[in-house]
């Protein structure tokens, strides 16, 4: 696996470009509240004129990252809480999720992979796996792939609805990386459809020649789908014994997060 790098070690203290201090700041002071903050306040606080402040706020505010709830204060906005909802997921799936991922691991051994999806693209956010398993790690965490290359990104899709995926064929061109990738929204609808039926998916070395991955599933309490758990060996050693100890892992995170469903459907073949 590559190695990882302290990001925080080549960022500036402070950043480069002014009017990004400055919405730092007043969103700062946004947030040392519960209440709504005047202007005056806001500007005393920032040390910013009026008229700055309130221009940099009326901007925050076009993209809901700032609320005007009457003419003159200002609070923190409700896209902030759906960002924040979305990195709360994100960390509470990997927590949730890295016992159980050794666990399999030291069962299996081989790669075991965490992934959520970003847009169009799936992202490698955690993975345990040793130098014993004989397979070389190309993916590093932090590691994005295109959806239909993917077993976890098929999950994805599979979980969109159909006009969705269409969209998302028209707007990537479903390029390929080896010679079994999906390249035609037909054959990778035929391929959706068996992951809707067996809730699994399967990339049969079509992001990486020599390569084989399955993966299952995780939700959240919503029992929406937030992450899949993959395991990828060499083309050769694919094991489907490993399928029932890979769903149950999933379940056993899943179950973590507070999904009720997958209580009712786990099974623990150890």
């Amino acid at each position: 696996m590559a190695a990882m790098t302290k990001r925080s070690d080549s960022l500036p203290s402070t950043p480069t470009v002014q009017v990004i201090e400055r919405m730092f700041n007043l969103i700062e002071v946004l947030a040392s509240r519960e209440d709504p903050v005047s202007l005056k306040e806001i500007s005393e606080k920032t040390g910013l004129h009026p008229s700055t402040a309130h221009r940099i706020l009326n901007d925050l505010t076009i993209g809901r990252f700032v609320d005007r709830p009457e003419a003159g204060s200002y609070r923190l906005g409700m896209r902030l809480l759906e960002l924040g909802n979305l990195v709360k997921a994100r960390l509470s799936v990997r927590d949730a999720a890295l016992t159980p991922m050794r666990e399999l691991h030291k069962l299996i051994q081989q790669p075991v992979n965490l992934s959520v999806r970003q847009g169009d693209e799936i992202v490698y956010v955690e993975r345990a796996y040793s130098e014993r398993s004989g397979m070389q790690v190309v993916r590093a965490i932090g590691g994005r792939a295109p959806l239909h290359l993917t077993s976890v990104g098929k999950l994805f899709l599979a979980a969109d609805e159909p006009q969705r995926v269409r969209a998302y064929a028209t707007r990537t061109g479903l390029a390929g990386n080896t010679r079994n990738s999906l390249t035609q929204l037909v054959t990778l609808e035929r391929e959706l459809q068996q992951c809707r039926l067996a809730g699994l998916a399967r990339d049969n070395e079509e992001l990486e020649l020599g390569v084989r991955c399955m993966a299952a599933g995780i939700y959240d309490d919503q029992c929406r789908l937030v992450a899949g758990l993959s395991i990828s060996a060499p083309a050769d050693r694919i094991d489907e014994n490993w399928v029932p100890k890979l769903r149950a892992t999933a379940a056993d995170i899943s179950i973590a997060l507070g999904c009720p469903k997958a209580q009712a459907a786990h099974t623990t073949p150890r």
